[in-house]
């Protein structure tokens, strides 16, 4: 048995299978988590900047987008190059409906700071589902990887998708269910530049 850093790096080696259309889909999925990092990360670092203060929960939505970010940059690769035929069934299916729940409930969130009661419920909703057709997809990709259609850096990265998406969305429902503490001066803040 190879070593499991030896696995990641002929695992990650295979983006120099990329088409140019994987290279557009690798871009587009990892580079709109990057800037979710990116936007709420960058939200708060301006206003400690400035002296707002925010719940410790606050951070936790960066910090697991960024975690979500590194996994799916390695898990992407897979399932772009070695994995991309055996996706083509119903797991490339789970795979939308849980990104449109993801993207769904993180915009809606957004939208839940000036009209609370309107957009929460939706956002609510989009998160369970998000989560619920995670663990689907996990269900298959077990079933790929005990009949030998996976690997262990794929279902790694699984983990930490879990973990990042989690961490994210426990985070975000905290902050919100806590009043968004400091938001309204940061927006103040960005509004005076």
């Amino acid at each position: 048995m190879t070593s499991f850093r030896s696995d990641v790096y002929q695992y990650v080696a295979r983006i120099s299978e990329f088409s140019v259309v994987d290279w557009f889909v690798y871009i587009g999925w990892v580079g709109l988590m990057a800037g979710l990092v990116a936007s709420t990360g960058g939200f708060l670092l301006v206003g400690d900047y400035h002296g707002i203060t925010y719940p410790p929960e606050a951070w936790l939505v960066p910090i697991g987008a960024l975690i979500f970010s590194v996994a799916i940059s390695i898990d992407t690769i897979g399932h772009r190059t070695i994995y991309k035929e055996v996706l083509q069934g119903g797991e490339a299916l789970i795979h939308h409906v849980t990104i449109f729940n993801g993207i769904g409930s993180c915009v809606l969130l957004c939208a839940a700071y000036p009209h609370r009661t309107y957009f929460a419920v939706p956002a609510m909703v989009l998160t369970a589902l998000s989560m619920v057709y995670s663990l689907i997809d996990e269900g298959f990709h077990w079933h790929r990887y005990v009949t030998r259609n996976s690997d262990r850096v794929e279902m790694w990265s699984h983990v930490f998708i879990l973990i990042g998406h989690g961490i994210m969305m426990t985070g975000w429902w905290m902050f919100y269910f806590g009043g968004y503490q400091g938001v309204r001066e940061t927006i103040d803040v960005l509004a005076n530049f």
